[in-house]
């Protein structure tokens, strides 16, 4: 059965008070009016539409919700956010059902849910590997394509949000009629408790009401021109810098207000730490164009919750001349850095980018000092969900998007992978060895690297998309997560790594490096050991950089803090390098990672003393350090 309550308009603003209302309670909107697309309008009095500040939705078919009133009460105990700061933060990019749906160690009831990701045997694993902050793939409630469906396929990744307050039901494991808020929020108290940070990947620059011919949802049947942003010379079609079909106009006072609205709401009420915020870029087009004045930006900095949480952006959209604003977000803003993941993928597959990999080591200064912003303004990554799993990309050169049902035409075309000879899988144990050395090369790398880490999950499991580098239809084995049923080496190794980065404040400065002092807080060398030329820089055979950062005088909240002294020797070349030692006169460095171990482990009592020659074997990082004398 159905009941109509009907609704009031004040100042633009339709609403009603439903006194009999409880938890559980089912509900919608119809709104009546014209329907005429050369102005905009498409309302159906016919249809049922979705609350855009429903806080639970339920299913009803592959493309239909209803809403639900829900229990907002919770007992959050003794929780408290980790509140960890920017340059001690690394981060972990996971889908809610990836990571747990195969895990031999949740059970079979919790797998894929919000209460698999809470379990001890997920969260053990994360703080395991020493990662300090979730960053989960879309939960809010979203919907898949028409198109998709069609196929038999499904959005799996998420980003197609119809529900900006309603966690995504499919993810719960206690149920679809409101339980999913506590679960939710369950989760987030047992990775609170674990000292993990749970950052929320947002979409709030489309819907997944699609293109202007598809049934109303939500938005478009209750005010389509005030939503999205329509193309002024024919107001019955969307502008589109989202690639979606549609594009939210965060121009609009309601829109923004909605868009904070929802942001508090999932800071204060679902206690997330943060949010990282899918094409950003479109958020701040306020009259078409990105603006760094747009109201977005402004009310975010000025706003007292929201302003004390992690923002991240990816800084760019589709489809307009001014879409890659990668660099050129405000104060206040960490981005997902995509020059620093194509400069590292082509450093170690031979490409001449030593003077680019110099500067994305150091920070990516060239990108973010000129706002007065420090590394921690960078994003570092090699992989991401959005391309190949790290595995894929030392084993696949090109892409394999056939099971997306696009003839492969989808997915970027070059995402600089290599594969050593063979495309795919072998049992060529030399082809085998370099693959495995080139994936603990790149993340050697990224963990060495200023600025903050970001790992993709399943990475450290060796996960296989197949070659796919646009999985964000399958939710299958491509996409879920492979758990070894043994202890895999390469899971040590990322575990050492990160334990390398988390031990020394060098790694993580707050300022960028500047070459100067005495010692120079860094200095660069050929493989030689001799101080880098600008004839070397340039030189496009070069395929080594060496690193050595000083443990003395770091900026850091109070007083400075002192370190090792820390010598990173990055061989990309086929050759052996014959390094001489730099460094203080009598200092002796302890070696403490080898890429070329399978964990990364160097031989026991491993040391080079300034002066001494160091041969680092082709393909390979080598670490040491040196403890300051007192």
């Amino acid at each position: 059965g159905e009941r109509r309550v009907p609704m009031a308009v004040d100042c633009d603003i339709w609403h009603v008070y439903v006194p009999q209302a409880r938890p559980g309670q089912r509900y919608a909107y119809r709104a009546s009016g014209p329907r005429d697309p050369a102005r905009g309008l498409f309302f159906d009095g016919g249809r049922l539409l979705l609350d855009p500040y429903a806080k639970a939705m339920y299913p009803l078919g592959p493309r239909q919700l209803g809403c639900l009133v829900v229990d907002t009460s919770f007992d959050w105990g003794t929780d408290r956010a980790p509140e960890r700061p920017w340059a001690d933060t690394v981060l972990y990019e996971t889908h809610v059902k990836g990571i747990s749906v195969t895990h031999p160690g949740v059970p079979p009831a919790l797998r894929g849910t919000y209460a698999g990701l809470a379990h001890p045997a997920v969260v053990g694993h994360l703080t395991h590997l020493g990662v300090t902050a979730v960053e989960l793939m879309p939960v809010h409630q979203f919907l898949s394509e028409q198109r998709l469906l069609d196929m038999k396929l499904t959005n799996y990744w998420g980003y197609s949000t119809v529900g900006f307050f309603a966690p995504h039901s499919a993810y719960s494991a206690a149920g679809d009629r409101g339980q999913q808020v506590a679960e939710f929020k369950s989760t987030v108290a047992a990775l609170h408790a674990a000292g993990i940070e749970v950052i929320l990947d947002v979409v709030y620059n489309h819907t997944a009401e699609g293109a202007p011919d598809a049934p109303p949802l939500s938005f478009r049947g209750l005010a389509n021109e005030v939503y999205y942003r329509l193309d002024p010379a024919d107001r019955s079609r969307y502008i589109d810098t989202t690639g979606t079909q549609n594009t939210l106009d965060a121009g609009r006072p309601e829109v923004l207000r909605l868009i904070l609205d929802s942001l508090r709401y999932w800071v204060t009420e679902m206690r997330v730490d943060g949010f990282r915020f899918d094409l950003a870029a479109t958020l701040a087009r306020q009259h078409g164009y990105v603006d760094r004045l747009s109201a977005f930006f402004g009310l975010l900095y000025q706003d007292p919750v929201l302003g004390r949480t992690k923002l991240i952006a990816e800084p760019w959209d589709v489809g307009a001349p001014d879409s890659y604003q990668v660099g050129r977000f405000p104060p206040g803003w960490a981005e997902w850095n995509d020059r620093y993941r194509d400069t590292v993928r082509d450093f170690w597959r031979g490409r001449p980018v030593v003077g680019g990999l110099a500067e994305r080591l150091a920070g990516s200064a060239d990108l973010y000092s000129a706002d007065r912003r420090g590394p921690d303004a960078s994003v570092n990554f090699v992989t991401c969900h959005d391309g190949k799993a790290l595995a894929d990309l030392v084993t696949y050169e090109r892409k394999h998007n056939e099971a997306n049902g696009e003839d492969n035409r989808d997915g970027t075309g070059d995402d600089r992978a290599a594969n050593y000879g063979v495309e795919g899988p072998t049992d060529d144990p030399a082809v085998s060895a370099v693959r495995a050395r080139q994936r603990r090369n790149m993340l050697a790398t990224l963990l060495l690297s200023q600025g903050v880490t970001m790992l993709l999950g399943g990475d450290e499991l060796g996960r296989t998309q197949r070659g796919n580098n646009n999985a964000y239809c399958q939710d299958n084995e491509v996409s879920w997560y492979h758990w070894p049923e043994r202890p895999d080496p390469f899971t040590a190794f990322v575990r050492r790594v990160v334990a390398l980065q988390r031990a020394h404040p060098a790694l993580k400065r707050r300022a960028f490096l500047t070459g100067s002092g005495a010692p120079p807080d860094v200095a660069w060398y050929d493989r030689d050991g001799r101080a880098m030329t600008v004839s070397r820089w340039q030189d496009p055979a070069t395929r080594f950089l060496g690193m050595l950062l000083a443990g003395d005088g770091i900026p850091a909240r109070g007083a400075p803090v002192q370190d090792d002294d820390i010598l990173v020797l990055l061989n990309a070349d086929t050759s052996a390098a014959d390094f001489a030692v730099p460094g203080r006169p009598g200092a002796r460095y302890g070696l403490v990672l080898d890429t070329g171990a399978e964990d990364g482990a160097p031989a026991p009592g491993a040391e080079l003393a300034v002066g001494d020659r160091c041969a680092v074997p082709p393909r390979t990082v080598l670490v040491a350090t040196a403890p300051l004398r007192s």
